[in-house]
């Protein structure tokens, strides 16, 4: 994990909700198995991020449904853009990625260490 990561999950209110972002999260039964993030970039650009299932509740298209939430989330706020980073090794995630209409853009040189890939999704 990146210091990003451990500030941001330490602090998810602080740094997500109060923000203007948004979390959600996965129930399979009683158990919380996966969650997805909105981070506030500006007022027309979000970030998806800190989206994970857990691995027992990997192939119940757990992963799908919250990406779908949260597209569904920005275009009710009117968002204009979308954006995510990646890496390629995680070749379902890009597939997924790429069939709800992200693409590739160029990616910012030091913005996190684990990205190698950056997409986005216009909105309007």
């Amino acid at each position: 994990m990146e210091e990003e990561d451990k500030r941001t999950l330490s602090n998810p209110k602080e740094e997500i909700i109060d923000k203007g972002g948004f979390i959600f999260y996965a129930k399979l039964g009683n158990d919380i198995v996966g969650t997805a993030s909105l981070l506030k970039k500006s007022n027309q650009v979000f970030e998806l991020g800190k989206m994970a299932v857990s691995n027992k509740a990997q192939g119940y298209g757990i992963g799908t449904l919250l990406l779908e939430h949260a597209i569904e989330v920005t275009k009710s706020k009117h968002i204009e853009k979308l954006i995510l980073y990646s890496n390629k090794q995680l070749e379902s995630a890009i597939r997924l990625d790429r069939k709800y209409g992200f693409e590739e853009t160029e990616l910012e040189d030091g913005r996190y260490e684990r990205a190698d890939i950056k997409m986005e999704k216009y909105l309007s």
